[in-house]
């Protein structure tokens, strides 16, 4: 049954509109976004552009490089090196940014912090989280030159942010009950992290961080060029920008799309194994 909302005007009649406010905010946000797209392909130079033949040349980059992927500048054993340092740096970022995360978010978390600390940690983790990952990396990039270092200093910022607020949220769900038999018991504010939040939340807390991983992966392999951090993301901007060898292109985009697949796929299964609550 659709929604709908009253609006009573001035002269004190009412009128009935179905839908809520905010399927009209989100209609008209599509519609919008509709209107720019048109609007942006019209203004668009299309000067010198034979369709036929762009879009036969796209199609044979696209059997280059997806039907006949191989190797040219470096051999298997150099491409799984290059995936090991990527993964590498992700979870270096992951862990740390996690370990970081849990006590920050102790001190977001309403119901174990105060009032202004929360508010405080909270909006300097917004500011954070606002800014792109891209951009974290690009300013320790110019600030503490270009490497792996850059790379894992952007990423473990905006794990930090992203991490505070999913532990943080996590921990305010915790039964109110809990606190009170713990405090009825003597215990202390560690006490009740230690033996009430932590067994309470761990399984939800480990998924994030299993998600968190995930995201870094795929960060890991854009930083890789963007930040001279190296790893397969370096050789696929090599390979494209650099030596314009669609083959290989094809071969390392396989290879990422392999190791994110294995990624989901360990990540699932641990938490079906291991985190059934979190799974469901």
């Amino acid at each position: 049954m659709e929604a709908s909302y009253i609006r009573r005007t001035k002269d004190g009649r009412i009128h009935i509109k179905s839908g809520s406010k905010g399927d009209q905010v989100v209609r008209w946000t599509l519609i919008i976004l509709l209107v720019l797209t048109v609007v942006g392909f019209l203004l668009f130079n299309y000067t010198g552009l034979e369709l036929g033949s762009a879009i036969a040349e796209t199609a044979y980059n696209l059997k280059v490089m997806f039907l006949e992927p191989t190797l040219s500048h470096f051999d298997l054993g150099e491409a799984v090196y290059q995936v090991g340092i990527t993964l590498g740096l992700a979870f270096l970022a992951t862990i740390i940014g996690a370990i970081i995360a849990f006590f920050l978010s102790l001190m977001v978390a309403t119901n174990l912090a105060p009032a202004w600390v929360s508010r405080i940690i909270r909006i300097f983790v917004a500011v954070i989280r606002a800014v792109p990952t891209v951009l974290w990396v690009l300013i320790f990039a110019i600030s503490a030159g270009l490497g792996s270092e850059a790379a894992v200093l952007g990423m473990l910022f905006h794990s930090i942010a992203y991490l505070v607020k999913a532990f943080s949220e996590g921990f305010e769900e915790v039964d109110k009950g809990i606190f009170e038999a713990l405090k009825s018991s003597g215990a202390n504010w560690w006490h009740i992290v230690r033996s009430g939040v932590i067994p309470t939340t761990l399984t939800y807390l480990l998924s994030w961080v299993f998600l968190r991983f995930e995201i870094n992966f795929g960060v890991a392999v854009a930083m890789g060029a963007a930040a001279g951090a190296g790893g397969i993301g370096f050789e696929l901007f090599m390979a494209s920008g650099f030596y314009f060898d669609l083959r290989e292109v094809g071969f390392i985009t396989y290879s990422i799309l392999i190791i994110a697949f294995l990624l989901e796929v360990i990540s699932t299964r641990l938490k079906r194994r291991y985190f059934p609550a979190t799974s469901n």
